[in-house]
């Protein structure tokens, strides 16, 4: 009650005679929580007179005989604010030291510290005290704490029994080690001459049995040194954690260290060494770590190393087909599919041994899979021209395998585009006919279903043949469902390409047309014997008719559509014509449609790899050599400000070339420095006063009360991926002492607040700042709201209330731009439930100028090329996609149009947004609806 602000004037005395005597240790805990919370002071500060009688209870549990009451007794006294309670505690606390239970003591040891921070007049010789402690001390616990005060408190003195014991930093704990490396790194910073002293200390610490230590000992060896022996010591130390670590998150962590240790252009040679090393980690069995390693270790790969790395990842492709279907399994084999294609493009060399291992995957029953290696194959054949007699050989050996129809699409238009010998063009066509069966389909069909019909109804119909009646639209009249579905039960299998256009995909038939006849068309440039070129081009119009026929003839689940029967006849017609410009259109312009296509994908590759690198630093052969010790003394008003501590730390991390250029941009922004100052008084006043304004600062802060408030309040919300800081400044305006005044919050929405803001006293006319932690558990709009409690002084009222204005947080917040392939879209459109359509309703009248304003105002990324979207037409779909900090995915689908005989008119149609959660779906349709409108205009609705 009394933490929750309830005032219970009477209790105080009733707890300092009947609860303070008691003996039981949880009484006792329970205790020391109350005097840690209940009002000490009275309402003018000074300490309540029942306090003297508290204080020799604190007295006399400090000498108890139970090192449990002493041990706790100390934990609390690190909590207390008020040196008169602490003064006369202080003989018994220095006794404490040297208790003979190690509990006792290291609380002892913190007593002190805390009192020595903030009351240093009680305790002026504390660090010789403790220095003395820590000599003679044995216990590790009891030693880490005493180092832990020096440390803060006197760091000579921690430094000089650091050099007392630096050989035998290996045998000290774990918790001892690493107080030892945040010494050493405190101290090489603020004066880097003592590096060559401790470096060796860390060197050793790399090999300390605690997995912590080892991990902040390389982080600190990096900052200390940029030698490539301390580099290639540090991260062997990383890989070595993330192999034997089994928790992904201090994987992941680890990783990442890594990845920023490899984003310096100068280490980034040492960690090329360490390629081999590194693709160890691909043991782990999530995917995420996985996909970070492959990620790192095709950014480190070079020539010298790539044929290693490609035998490793050959062996992981094995390993995947010979696990069982694991969730994770199919997605694994897509991260090395698209691994080793990066790996073919990067080093051409490479791509005659990986091109046989991926060919195996397009059997694979992971559809995905076998697109990615779709998608290889096709640029791997478009680009090495010496190899595509390896790829339609491999790519023919693993057509009678495939067993999806997609992956037969795809696989027919590769072999039909780059197919160049006649051998090749004869063997595809032999493939293609083994692949639908016996030619023609309708017949062969037929006469299965008969042979099937005969068997079962020679006892019904004495062994008659049942006639065949034609109807005016081919189809025969004696076939029906049963005949079909006989033969179905039965579970005779039907060639591959033939099954597909007998359960009514008709698509897979144009698109067996079409290469049909690009290889009859290739084949009569080839081959001058008018005899084969005639054969060759009949085989294939036949093979064309023959599934016309089949679509008409109703022997399908569906019969043809009308657009793959209107290609189908149209190839029929190229192949019968041989008109010189249309076979330009199938030999020619089909292959300057690819090369454009991949020409634009990776330009696109290029430009995200270019955003994604830092930029370096130009130097220019005349430029002036800024010296760093001298840097701080520019001569300028403003140089006090210069801090040479944080100067020589971004050297250590960054290097020197980037702190000059960091210096470099100081000295150039001085003046912007210098105009953002606001000067608050004259210079004549006895008072002067300036203010710095921060205009990004300014921009977000809210403001929570009105100005008529007795109390004012204001916010500056800081979003930091999961958590929002609220720094609540409240302004007492009026003449009166506000006692409790509180600043209660509530959330709205996936937020929470982490702990209540604690109450405070305002004096007339005074103001506090308070800052309230806000976590963040999912993407969709939150609202915090709440109000200001408080007494005010001297009166017996209630408590007074001022309501605060709703802070909103934004969606925006936590959205980035991120990527995918086409066929992940897909997946996710169709695997996403929740989805949130949202009408266009905007002044905007150009299409391109819409899309651009929605990409910019919801974070998004067009997936488009932006070669599809350019030109004049009076319609636009374009995909979208990103992803939030938390890791979900936000899929979008613009489809606008624009009437052409009407320039001023606004763009219209819709948005759909896919999402996995419903929240995320509501809240970005919800900000699109917001921010459709062009800033500055207004359109009646």
């Amino acid at each position: 009650m009394i933490a929750n602000g309830e005032r219970l004037p009477g209790i105080l005395m009733i707890i300092i005679r009947f609860v303070l005597p008691m003996q039981d240790h949880m009484i006792k805990k329970l205790l020391l929580i109350f005097w840690e919370i209940v009002p000490k002071t009275t309402p003018d500060g000074k300490l309540l007179q029942e306090m003297i009688l508290v204080c020799d209870a604190y007295r006399k549990d400090l000498q108890h005989p139970n090192e449990f009451v002493r041990g706790s007794t100390l934990r609390f006294l690190c909590k207390l604010k008020e040196p008169e309670l602490l003064e006369p505690l202080m003989p018994a606390i220095r006794g404490c030291l040297e208790h003979r239970h190690s509990y006792v003591r290291r609380n002892a040891v913190l007593a002190i510290f805390t009192i020595y921070k903030n009351f240093e007049f009680l305790i002026p010789d504390a660090p010789e005290l403790v220095a003395t402690f820590l000599e003679g001390e044995q216990d590790m616990s009891c030693k880490r704490n005493a180092f832990v005060m020096l440390l803060h408190a006197d760091q000579d003195r921690a430094l000089t029994y650091l050099a007392s014991c630096l050989d035998q930093v290996n045998s000290f704990g774990d918790i001892l080690q690493l107080v030892i490396v945040e010494l050493i790194y405190k101290v090489c910073h603020a004066n880097p001459t003592e590096r060559s002293r401790f470096i060796r200390c860390i060197y050793n610490l790399l090999n300390s049995s605690s997995p912590a230590v080892r991990y902040e000992a390389a982080g600190t060896l990096v900052t200390l040194s940029s030698a490539p022996t301390a580099i290639k010591a540090a991260a062997t130390a990383y890989i070595e954690l993330i192999v034997k670590e089994s928790d992904n998150n201090v994987k992941l962590i680890v990783l990442d260290r890594l990845i920023a240790l490899r984003e310096n252009p100068s280490h980034e040679r040492v960690l090329q060494d360490l390629v081999m090393d590194i693709l160890r980690v691909l043991s782990s069995p999530d995917l995420e770590v996985r996909k970070k390693t492959l990620n790192l270790a095709m950014d480190l790969v070079s020539s010298r190393n790539i044929e290693e790395m490609v035998l490793v990842l050959k062996k992981e492709v094995s390993k995947t087909l010979n696990t069982g279907e694991h969730e994770d399994t199919g997605k694994y084999r897509q991260l090395l599919v698209r691994t080793l294609h990066t790996c073919c493009m990067k080093f051409p060399d490479v791509a005659a041994s990986v091109i046989p291992v991926l060919t195996q995957f397009l059997s694979d029953s992971n559809e995905l899979a076998a697109l990615d290696v779709l998608v290889f194959v096709r640029e791997a054949v478009h680009t090495f021209e010496s190899l595509r007699p390896l790829i339609i050989e491999q790519l023919l050996d693993a057509f009678a395998g495939i067993k999806s129809v997609k992956i037969h699409r795809a696989a027919l238009w590769i072999l039909g585009e780059y197919a160049s010998s006649p051998d090749d063009i004869q063997a595809i066509m032999s493939a293609t006919r083994q692949a639908l069966g016996e030619i023609p389909i309708v017949e062969d069909e037929l006469k299965r279903a008969a042979g099937e019909k005969s068997d079962e109804t020679d006892q019904q119909t004495g062994g008659q043949s049942v006639s065949k009646l034609v109807t005016s639209d081919g189809t025969y009249a004696t076939q029906s469902a049963f005949n079909t579905t006989s033969v179905q039960k039965k579970g005779e299998a039907r060639p591959p390409l033939r099954q597909y256009l007998m359960s009514g995909d008709f698509f897979i038939g144009a698109s067996i047309g079409s290469t049909l006849t690009k290889l009859a068309l290739r084949y009569v440039h080839l081959v001058q014997d008018p005899v084969k070129q005639n054969r060759f081009c009949t085989e294939a119009m036949l093979i064309i008719a023959t599934i016309v026929h089949l679509g008409k003839s109703g022997l399908c689940t569906k019969a043809i559509t009308n657009d793959d029967q209107d290609r189908l006849l149209m190839m029929l017609k190229v192949l019968s014509d041989r008109s010189p410009a249309v076979v330009d259109v199938f030999i020619e312009q089909c292959r300057k449609a690819i090369s454009t296509m991949l020409e634009a994908k990776s330009q696109e590759e290029a430009s995200t790899q270019k955003a994604k690198e830092k930029p370096g630093n130009k130097v220019q052969p005349d430029d002036p050599i800024a010296f760093l010790e001298l840097s701080s003394t520019r001569g300028s008003e403003f140089a006090g400000t210069e801090n040479v501590f944080e100067l020589s730390l971004n050297q250590a991390l960054i290097g020197s070339a980037t702190a000059t250029s960091q210096t470099q941009a100081a000295d150039a922004t001085g003046a912007s420095k210098l105009n953002k100052v606001t000067q608050l008084t004259g210079f004549s006043d006895p008072v002067y006063a300036e203010a710095y304004v921060n205009v990004n600062q300014y921009d977000i802060v809210t403001q929570l009360t009105g100005f008529s408030d007795p109390v004012y309040a204001e916010a500056y919300v800081n979003v930091n991926q999961y958590d929002i800081v609220l720094d609540v400044l409240i302004v007492n305006q009026t003449g009166d002492t506000l006692q409790n005044c509180t600043l209660e919050l509530a959330t709205l929405g996936d937020l929470k607040l982490v702990e209540r803001p604690q109450p405070v006293v305002l004096a007339p006319h005074d103001f506090c700042n308070i800052k309230a932690n806000v976590k963040v558990a999912s993407t969709e709009n939150g609202i915090i709201f709440g109000n200001i409690v408080y007494d005010v002084s001297g009166t017996a009222s209630d408590r007074n209330i001022v309501v605060l204005n709703d802070i909103h947080i934004d969606i925006m917040d936590y959205i980035v731009p991120a990527s995918c392939n086409d066929s992940e879209f897909r997946q996710m459109w169709a695997e996403f439930e929740w989805e949130n359509k949202v009408s266009v309703n905007t002044n905007l009248t150009d299409l391109r100028e819409y899309l651009q304003h929605l990409i910019k105002s919801t974070n998004m990324k067009c997936l488009t090329p932006e070669k599809a979207l350019s030109g004049q037409c009076g319609f636009m779909a374009a995909n979208m996609y990103a992803r939030s900090i938390f890791g979900e995915d936000a899929l979008a689908n613009l489809s606008v149009e624009k009437p052409f005989n009407k320039p001023d008119a606004p763009v219209t149609g819709h948005i759909r947004i896919r999402a996995k959660s419903q929240g995320m779906a509501l809240s970005l349709g919800d900000k699109i609806n917001m921010t459709q409108k062009r800033p500055g205009k207004i359109c009646a609705t």
